[in-house]
């Protein structure tokens, strides 16, 4: 059995992520931990979300100096964290022996420049940026086992990118097009702490982050081409619908984008190719990503489904320490 420590545990992704560990057959929870100075410190998890009764029934510890060093001890450590708080944490991890499963956005991106533009602050840490591999599960696995510190998908980038990368690797976009994202998310990925922006009264379905959204240029960082995102709140708990438009080369055929998806995701567990246009309610509390597909002439419509804190967070999250450690793919989540 190997230990687990998750930090950031009291925040949505972080208790979605602390069952899975607990379900998994080859993992236990090492420790809980929330920021020294939390109002959650102290308290169990369960009794924050009743839910894990019986299942997680773990106090959630400070984060103290001497409790980081108990942390290190641990075998893996997934960081729930904020940005800053990931990029300063994770070195210190990697080298004291971890194997470090960061779910904030602080290693996505290969390039420091990106940083202050999207996230606004200057990353400290460029060799470990360098080392950092995109736990974009399904796609990077290769990579995934060797390394010792996986910067796991954003949400929103997880559906768009599951949906465009079959299309991308086969050369089907017509070249000097972007495509198009318009996606909506549950009121769970802005997180827990309340807010206006989430407070039951004020949510309503509206567009934000017009052209300056930080998930696009991970999208087309790792798309390898721009594309054009636009995010939206959705008044509803959990969940992401990404739907996509994409213009396809002369002389693409209906066979070669089915062979496209399916020979990608062929035997997988997770990804699942549907017949049906998928809804946020066939995914939510799930790993899947449901993608379904439809031509008209030259444009390409797809859609993709997931849930944000599962498939956007802590399922993906636990598909890369599956992936790292030769755990059954699908240990944990089914």
């Amino acid at each position: 059995m190997l230990n687990v420590a998750i930090i950031g545990a009291s925040g949505y992704a972080g208790a979605d992520l602390s069952l899975i560990v607990a379900k998994h057959p080859n993992l236990q929870i090492g420790g809980l931990y929330v920021s020294e100075g939390s109002a959650d410190a102290g308290k169990l998890l369960s009794s924050l979300y009743p839910r894990l009764h019986s299942y997680v029934d773990l106090p959630l510890q400070p984060l103290t100096a001497e409790a980081l060093n108990d942390v290190k001890k641990c075998d893996i450590v997934c960081l729930a964290t904020a940005h800053v708080v990931s990029m300063r944490l994770a070195p210190e991890l990697v080298d004291a022996g971890c194997k470090v499963f960061d779910l904030s956005g602080a290693y996505r991106v290969n390039d420091p420049a990106f940083y202050p533009e999207y996230y606004g602050f200057e990353h400290e840490n460029l060799k470990y940026l360098e080392q950092a591999v995109y736990g974009l599960a399904e796609w990077n696995a290769e990579e995934i086992k060797k390394t010792n510190l996986v910067a796991v998908a954003g949400c929103y980038p997880t559906a768009s990118l599951s949906a465009l990368k079959p299309l991308a690797a086969n050369g089907l976009i017509a070249e000097g097009t972007m495509p198009i994202i318009n996606a909506v998310s549950g009121v769970t990925g802005s997180g827990r702490k309340a807010s206006l922006t989430n407070s039951f009264c004020e949510v309503s379905l509206n567009a934000y982050g017009v052209f300056k959204h930080r998930h696009r240029p991970e999208i087309s960082h790792h798309l390898g081409q721009k594309v054009l995102f636009q995010p939206h709140l959705g008044n509803f708990k959990r969940g992401i619908l990404a739907t996509i438009y994409v213009q396809l080369k002369d002389g693409v055929t209906d066979e070669m984008i089915e062979k496209a998806y399916k020979e990608k995701y062929a035997g997988q567990n997770i990804v699942r190719i549907v017949d049906h246009w998928p809804a946020v309610k066939d995914v939510e509390f799930t790993p899947f990503c449901d993608i379904h597909y439809q031509r008209e002439g030259n444009t390409l419509v797809v859609c993709s489904a997931i849930d944000n804190l599962q498939k956007g967070a802590a399922a993906h999250t636990m598909q890369c320490i599956n992936i790292r450690f030769g755990f059954e793919p699908t240990a944990g989540l089914l």
